[in-house]
């Protein structure tokens, strides 16, 4: 597979209806032409495997830890140690690097240190064999798609991880479909460098103005996006306060449906 995803803008485009293009859209989106998505916490749920991938190959580390415990575990892996993922990001070190930090940070907040060498080689490769086997995409995923693969409305993703990684979770997810898929290494720009969700914008074949974006991070997502001349939205599933964001916000994909 090549770091980079081929394809014509009508890549997953079927032929529309008459008349059906948009009907898709609730209303206020009329004039939406495309639809670009985040990956991970938007499309799948990566917390959801993250934490039971940790706990699967943490639990000889931690005997009898309780639930609450684990809990903490899995936020301070996915959640507290993110600043880590973007060193990844910035080049400072590689993706299993990032990984085995917020694993240690996990981990040495209970006490344990994980040891270099064999050790950590093993944790690391454990969890990402593992995480893959419970990758799955939110329930309201399936309709979404299948109301814009009805109105003939285009779609694809735009993430800050590299193009081959995030194809194989997309695949896993049972999302093949989305065709159009840009990653970091795709133009060589993280979000919210506006480069990343233009150049989803030109696979799509839409305009700026006329493509929505959707994801769970309000900067990267909502504001990078918009800042891009995209139409951002914010994909606020777990009701995160956010004092001042005047941007449009939504608990579920299914509010931008008709």
């Amino acid at each position: 597979m090549t770091a980079v995803q081929s394809g014509s803008p009508a890549g997953n485009r079927p032929e529309a209806r008459p008349g059906a293009r948009g009907n898709a859209l609730a209303a206020g989106l009329g004039s939406i032409r495309g639809v670009l998505f985040d990956i991970d916490d938007t499309l799948v749920d990566l917390e959801f495997a993250m934490t039971a991938a940790l706990r699967e190959v943490s639990e000889h580390l931690l005997p009898g830890l309780d639930q609450a415990g684990w809990e903490k575990f899995g936020r301070i892996f996915t959640r507290e140690t993110t600043h880590f993922y973007d060193r990844y990001l910035a080049g400072e070190i590689t993706f299993n690097e990032q990984r085995l930090l917020r694993g240690r940070a996990a981990l040495g907040h209970f006490g344990v240190e994980l040891e270099e060498g064999e050790q950590a080689h093993h944790w690391v490769s454990s969890y990402a064999s593992r995480q893959h086997g419970y990758i799955r995409a939110f329930d309201d995923v399936t309709p979404m798609l299948d109301a814009l693969d009805s109105a003939g409305i285009p779609y694809g993703a735009v993430s800050n991880n590299v193009h081959d990684y995030q194809r194989v979770k997309l695949d896993a997810a049972g999302l093949e479909r989305i065709r159009v898929l840009v990653g970091t290494d795709t133009v060589g720009a993280a979000k919210p460098d506006p480069a990343i969700y233009l150049e989803g914008v030109r696979r799509l074949g839409t305009g700026a103005g006329e493509t929505l974006y959707v994801g769970d991070n309000r900067l990267l997502d909502a504001d990078g996006s918009t800042a891009a001349g995209l139409l951002g939205v914010w994909l606020n599933r777990g009701g995160e306060p956010a004092t001042g964001f005047a941007g449009r916000e939504i608990s579920t994909l299914l509010e931008l449906l008709a």
